[in-house]
């Protein structure tokens, strides 16, 4: 009997499979583990490896507070439906801490064989208080006297004293105290006041030379029996609680700036979601905190090692040292907004020559977006100013100058996003400060963000009015301007400013969302128009016409938008994505996704620009923009994303992304299974951040001309 040959095709999964997607939560977990993977580098700095730590620790309780909270919720209302990939919130819970338990442990021995040693090899120890001895122990005591024990409040639990308020990530001490007459034991908690005294306490010690320091929890402990006078001290531990810090905002909510103080007082209230105890507490403390705080045993993280290391910034931040810190670097002047024999850039005639593209923190955000904003408040033409503000510093210059350009006459409209997360009190402040001023203030739509980075300048020019538009990637906050690398685009192309025109007045008036002439503007269009650019490039794929994708972006998770990359893929466009954190996208499965490459670059700088390009044939669509693809950004947030007209503009943010796909020094591959793995370095390394600031430096060098249209 012959037999017939299967000429039948290898099935494909469903592009909407579990097996497709990688889980969120996850995939948030395997960015943090990169961020630690610079901590463990050698090759990094000392104190940048000191400073990786910090951020690792800040970045987790973020994660907890938000992330984490919000699956113990769903888990609470019994909720086990799959995620994307195929977890339930339950098993999505367990993958979590097996991760985070894996990352708590290498962080602490990082410090311990690595960290620490080094850093007592240029004079810088945290050491035991039994370590210090004759006239700085007496100075300690002193300090102590004087400073610690008047601002410490022990706080038993018994009859009439229920178990205290444990505010969120506040460093405590659990203490077991015993009655020597009657015997009876108590719990007692003493909060550690580091949020008035410095976490590690520095000592003048000749045994040790240099920077030495204590831990302010240690010299609390080696004092706790003065808090208890008469009575026996049983144990004591250390420990630190996380609790739920997110909140909704009812969509019927008529005073916006009511409703968001009365959630963050709310929120210090927010139930617990971890616990982190020292390693070896005894158990019948962890038993005492997880009952009290109504945890159950695998939200206990034990830490083999200091709690709470956010406050390794102490360290960092400490004078000079400069052989153990990144190379200093100082932001240049866009060379078309460079003075010129002293006479300062006119901003609105460079504009009108062409548009004008800055990349941060490469090129200066004060000579460039913060002197954008002063030339509008001076110039007697302009008529009005009108800006987003999602985050922003105490000190920027741009706040204040709206409230100047309110009081010389023109229109200032400020539309504040009180819902910016962990910023909301800041903006509050300035949303009260800009009305009391006469600055028109809009807080947005209770159920929408408004995340969009715009500025809109409409100046008076002969018998009509211009609209000049900054259109950015990143906050107009220029402390984080010098960290993160955004891009911003100067125009006064008409078609995006009349679109940027329309945003403002869709959020400050009553009306529906119009279509938009360019631009692509979330809720109302901006998937769809993602998901339309990739077909399109599909179908020139399949004309023959040379195709491919570029994305970068912080995050890809929203599933219309990979499907599409998925077709595309499918169809054989070359696609290459370069997200810092969250990828639910799989690569490299065959059939699906073998055409697609996914990268993650980190380094000093933070990489946030969102670049969106479409090659096709001759053509080539480049678009930036404030929105990540995720559900929450396309459907429940204002974004906006531009195209960028001009063809030099195009092809420097096509460089940008070229010289991060050629990183080999501080970027990591996606692959099929999950797992990222870092390029070797090459000889020499690659690095697009080191790469653009020599870049930047010598254009800026060269002068105005460089930067020509």
């Amino acid at each position: 009997m012959s037999s017939v040959e299967d000429t039948t095709a290898p099935a494909h999964p469903a592009l909407d499979s579990h097996e497709l997607y990688f889980n969120r939560e996850l995939s948030w977990t395997h960015f943090n583990d990169r961020v630690l993977q610079l901590a463990e580098d050698p090759g990094v700095p000392l104190l940048e490896r000191v400073k990786f730590c910090a951020i690792w620790t800040s970045n987790l309780d973020e994660f907890f507070m938000i992330r984490v909270a919000g699956l113990h919720d769903q888990v609470d209302a019994g909720l086990s439906d799959p995620k994307l990939d195929g977890r339930t919130p339950a098993e999505t819970l367990a993958a979590i801490g097996a991760n985070v338990r894996g990352q708590l442990a290498r962080v602490q021995s990082c410090l311990r064989a690595e960290l620490w040693p080094a850093l007592a090899e240029h004079d810088v120890r945290v050491v035991p208080l039994s370590e210090v001895s004759g006239k700085a122990r007496e100075a300690i005591e002193d300090r102590y006297r004087r400073e610690i024990y008047p601002v410490l409040t022990p706080l038993a639990v018994g009859l009439g004293r229920p178990f205290p308020y444990i505010s969120n990530l506040s460093l405590s001490l659990a203490v077991q105290v015993r009655d020597p007459h009657t015997h009876h034991e108590v719990f007692a908690r003493v909060k550690v006041p580091k949020e008035m005294l410095p976490r590690f306490v520095p000592v003048q010690d000749a045994a040790h030379p240099g920077h030495v320091f204590v831990a302010l929890e240690e010299i609390i402990a080696d004092h706790i029996e003065d808090l208890f006078p008469g009575m026996e001290i049983v144990d004591h531990g250390f420990f630190r609680v996380t609790r739920d810090a997110d909140f909704d905002v009812s969509d019927e909510a008529d005073d916006l700036l009511q409703a968001i103080e009365q959630e963050l007082r709310r929120r210090r209230f927010g139930e617990a979601v971890r616990l982190e105890v020292n390693a070896g507490i005894s158990p019948l403390l962890r038993e005492q905190l997880t009952g009290a705080l109504g945890l159950t045993e695998d939200q206990v993280y034990d830490v083999d090692g200091p709690l709470d290391l956010t406050d390794l910034w102490q360290l960092v931040k400490l004078p000079g040292m400069r052989e153990l810190r990144d190379r200093s670097w100082t932001p240049v002047t866009q060379p078309r907004l460079q003075d010129d024999d002293g006479e300062r850039a006119d901003m609105f005639a460079e504009i009108r020559r062409g548009d004008v593209l800055v990349h941060h923190p490469y090129d200066s955000f004060n000579t460039s977006v913060e002197r954008f904003v002063e030339q509008a408040v001076n110039d007697p033409d302009v008529l009005a100013i009108k800006q987003t503000v999602y985050r922003t510093s105490d000190d920027t210059p741009l706040i204040p100058a709206l409230i100047r350009a309110t009081e010389r006459g023109k229109q200032a409209v400020c539309l504040v996003e009180l819902k910016a997360r962990f910023d909301e009190r800041a903006n509050i402040i300035w949303a009260r400060e800009l009305e009391e001023a006469g600055v028109h203030v809009v807080y947005g739509h209770p159920s929408l963000k408004t995340h969009a980075k715009a500025i809109l300048i409409v100046r008076r020019e002969g018998d009509g009015v211009r609209h000049y538009v900054h259109v950015g990637t990143g906050n107009y906050h220029p402390n984080t301007a010098r960290l993160y690398t955004d891009f911003g685009l100067f125009t006064c192309d008409e078609s995006i400013g009349n679109d940027v025109a329309d945003m403002f007045n869709f959020l400050t008036g009553f009306a529906r969302p119009r279509r938009y002439r360019r631009s692509l503007v979330a809720p109302s269009g901006l998937r769809d128009g993602i998901v339309e650019r990739i077909e399109q490039t599909i179908a020139a794929h399949e004309d023959g016409q040379p195709t491919r994708i570029q994305m970068k972006m912080n995050s890809l998770v929203d599933p219309a938008c990979i499907r599409a990359l998925y077709r595309a893929s499918q169809a054989g466009v070359p696609i290459d994505i370069n997200t810092r954190g969250i990828c639910c996208l799989r690569p490299g499965v065959p059939g699906v996704s073998e055409t697609i490459r996914v990268i993650s670059v980190l380094g000093r700088f933070l990489e946030h620009s969102r670049i969106y390009a479409f090659h096709r044939g001759d053509e080539t669509e480049v678009l930036i923009g404030s929105a990540d693809l995720m559900q929450r950004n396309l459907d429940s947030r204002v974004e906006l994303v531009v195209p960028v007209l001009d063809e030099t503009l195009r092809g420097d943010i096509l460089d940008t992304m070229e010289r991060c796909l050629a990183d080999d020094t501080g970027a990591w591959e996606l692959h099929e299974d999950g797992t990222w793995a870092r390029r070797p370095a090459g000889e020499p390394g690659r690095s697009v951040q080191h790469e653009l600031m020599i870049g930047h430096a010598a254009r800026a060098q060269e002068g105005r001309g460089a930067g020509d249209p």
